[in-house]
């Protein structure tokens, strides 16, 4: 095919010729580049025919409106149909019409069908059109506190980095119940966690929250194993649990400094093998076993392919270690409608049916967690986060590989700090044929991350406008632009977050195009604003009262370091050891950059009254502090001025991590390494029942309570 056909079809496709790169210049896409994701993404799209001409129907298969606006659609010919909406209700409208179609403006939200019948046809014409009719409404969910005025905080917390002493070695559901109970008492009104997406029983070292198997279903890893009924009524289980081995490996999970996965998963899949027959032993009348038929049940598909998709990796990967996912399973592995998958799973129910009752316990446990938070009255209770995509051989690939284009990995372009980009090594979503299935899979995706939680924070939200994808064996820098329809996606979200109570926090960090900011402002997803960010084109921090008020303010994330680690340059240090930074003369740029905003950080501290000789001390001169911050190691003084400033900023939501309530320094993820640093597994420094004894940090919190009402 022509070269100019290719790029006529690549921009149709909606992959970009240029961008705006971090520098601020226009940055073009070699064409070989563009017609390489073409054909990655043309799976379901015919090469050399345009995506425009793939309906016949006079109307496009789906149709998102917003509610009570006056919608006009026009048809792709001059023929005379009768029209015909039956609602997700079950109300009916109709009419005629020809050339266009007005909606009718008092549509209620749902998801409706709009059928299109030809009039005047000859008999052998049986023309008759369905099409998906969504109307949403113009924004997300917000809870009656936030719309009240009151200004929310709260903990975000990776979970499995929490210490107790109940837990197994790994932050799980138990711990996640307890710190509920802990913050409501003290005025929180959420806890923010990680991504608790299915990972990989059969291989617990791969533990990124963000390269999941199925964003579907939940990470089984987090049961908490001795609140499981059945585990306490088992005899064979108690016989482990109290053998010298189990509580001595128990212990040595628990002790460890960094999460020991193999350990934790190890014990914890020991002992529910062991309880499950207990489980198994109960009438079909039992209310737990009804409950599991009914989860299992209103899973359907998407819950039975997890299962034997776990079940099968853990027999596949058992045997040799090689068959890390589906795509180097043996052939007849590699579809699950396969003829052998069929044969595997007619042959070892039982196994099946046990990851079945692992999805169930985890689910059932989160639900009493996000019930907890009710009874306890916090405005939100539990917010989620759903991650940017899957891993390439998890299951979620494996069972819907029509939606994602495996040619293909999503990453991020070349910037100043990553002068090559990232690859994350995810399959995007092919946004045609997501497009062509009316949106269900993106539908399903926010209804299954909904579930148990009153807000989902979206990470990358920008992959609703927009995604960086890769060609497969490519750098990052080797990447384009492909464009989402983020209107619709928009839409359906608030549409979805206002079914579910949810509202919805958009990871808006990194290169944000303008055009996107507007659209999720207008739809009611609020923005996220990290403090080390908050900075002014002089380099001066902003003023609490200039931050948003709809958007979540914190000062770090997973992804950067603590508050001590920031302040003692322990990331630029750390990263240098680990060979990150092999230009040292960006190197020694940071370390300036960084003492600049340290210094920056001391003056806005100081205008504002947060740092002052009443305040502070160790520090009786405030010109000193002033003068020469990076001679002042970070103190108890500086840690609570910074928490006192974000907690006095304008946003709704304030949300801070225990580890700088714990004055801690090593960061949990360091982006961009795999083997260079233990990722994912650096524990809190103290437990959950120490941590909430300490009267420094009960101040703490009581005092971040007081600032936050103070408007």
């Amino acid at each position: 095919m022509e070269k100019n056909c290719l790029n006529e079809l690549a921009t149709e496709a909606g992959i970009v010729s240029e961008y705006i790169n971090a520098y601020g210049k226009p940055q073009a896409i070699p064409a070989e580049i563009r017609h390489r994701i073409l054909e990655a993404m043309s799976t379901d799209i015919p090469v050399g025919r345009p995506v425009s001409h793939l309906h016949a129907s006079p109307l496009p298969n789906v149709k998102v409106v917003i509610q009570a606006q006056k919608i006009t659609l026009p048809l792709e010919d001059t023929n005379n149909y009768q029209w015909q909406i039956q609602t997700e209700q079950g109300e009916i409208f109709h009419g005629h019409c020809q050339h266009q179609l007005t909606l009718p403006a008092n549509l209620p939200l749902g998801y409706h069908t709009l059928n299109l019948i030809l009039e005047e046809k000859p008999e052998t014409d049986c023309r008759q059109y369905a099409i998906q009719l969504i109307v949403a409404p113009e924004r997300c969910y917000e809870p009656d506190a936030i719309t009240r005025g009151e200004k929310l905080w709260g903990a975000c917390v990776q979970l499995y980095t929490l210490r107790s002493e109940n837990n197994w070695g790994i932050g799980d559901f138990g711990d996640l119940r307890y710190m509920l109970q802990e913050l409501a008492q003290r005025g929180g009104a959420f806890i923010g966690l990680n991504p608790l997406h299915a990972i990989y029983p059969a291989m617990p070292e791969n533990a990124s929250p963000y390269s999941p198997s199925s964003r579907h279903w939940l990470n089984i890893i987090y049961i908490a194993v001795h609140q499981v009924e059945d585990f306490s009524y088992s005899i064979e289980a108690q016989k482990w649990w109290h053998s010298t081995e189990t509580q001595s490996k128990l212990q040595q999970a628990r002790q460890a400094e960094w999460v020991d996965y193999t350990t934790v998963m190890s014990l914890k899949m020991a002992a529910l093998r062991l309880t499950y027959p207990q489980f198994k032993h109960r009438s079909g009348d039992d209310p737990q076993q009804i409950a599991f038929q009914q989860f299992v049940t209103k899973g359907g598909k998407n819950l039975y392919y997890q299962a034997a998709y776990d079940a099968l990796h853990h027999k596949l990967y058992g045997e040799n270690n090689v068959y890390w996912g589906w795509p180097v399973w043996p052939e007849e592995y590699r579809e699950p409608k396969n003829d052998a998958v069929k044969a595997f799973c007619h042959s070892y129910p039982q196994e099946i049916e046990f990851f079945l009752w692992l999805q169930w316990l985890a689910d059932t446990q989160l639900a009493e967690c996000f019930t907890t938070s009710q009874t306890h009255h916090m405005p939100i209770g539990i917010y989620r986060d759903l991650a940017v995509g899957v891993a390439q051989g998890g299951s979620e690939t494996w069972c819907n590989r029509s939606i994602y284009c495996t040619k293909a990995s999503v990453g991020a372009p070349p910037d100043i700090l990553g002068p090559l980009g990232q690859n994350w090594g995810l399959p995007p979503m092919n946004p045609h044929v997501l497009k062509a299935q009316a949106y269900q899979p993106f539908i399903e995706l926010l209804r299954s991350n909904m579930r148990h939680c009153g807000a989902l924070r979206i990470d990358h939200v920008m992959s609703l406008l927009r995604l960086w994808w890769i060609p497969q064996g490519e750098t990052a820098d080797k990447g384009v632009y492909v464009h989402y329809p983020v209107d619709d996606l928009l839409a359906i979200l608030a549409l979805e977050s206002q079914r579910n109570h949810c509202l919805v926090i958009g990871e808006d960090l990194g290169i944000v195009p303008a055009e996107i900011v507007d659209k999720l402002r207008d739809r009611g997803v609020y923005s996220y604003k990290v403090f080390y960010f908050e900075r002014n084109e002089q380099g001066e921090y902003r003023s609490p009262d200039e931050y948003p008020v709809q958007a979540m303010a914190t000062i770090t994330t997973h992804d950067l370091p603590t508050l001590r680690g920031f302040w003692q340059n322990e990331d630029l240090t750390l990263g240098d050891s680990i060979g990150l930074y092999p230009d040292k003369a960006l190197l020694a740029d940071l370390y300036s950059e960084r003492k600049r905003c340290k210094q920056a950080l001391l003056t806005s501290l100081n205008r504002h009254g947060y740092l002052s000789p009443k305040t502070d001390t160790l520090f009786p001169l405030q010109g000193a502090i002033s003068q020469a911050p990076a001679e002042h190691p970070m103190s108890h003084a500086i840690n609570q001025s910074i928490h006192r400033y974000i907690a006095h900023s304008a946003c709704a939501l304030l949300g801070l991590q225990p580890e700088d309530w714990l004055d801690m320094e090593r960061p949990v993820n360091i982006p961009g390494t795999t083997e260079e640093y233990p990722n994912w597994r650096r524990k809190l420094t103290s437990t959950l029942e120490t941590m909430f004894a300490d009267a420094h940090i009960n101040d703490l919190l009581k005092t971040i309570g007081e600032c936050r009402k103070q408007g």
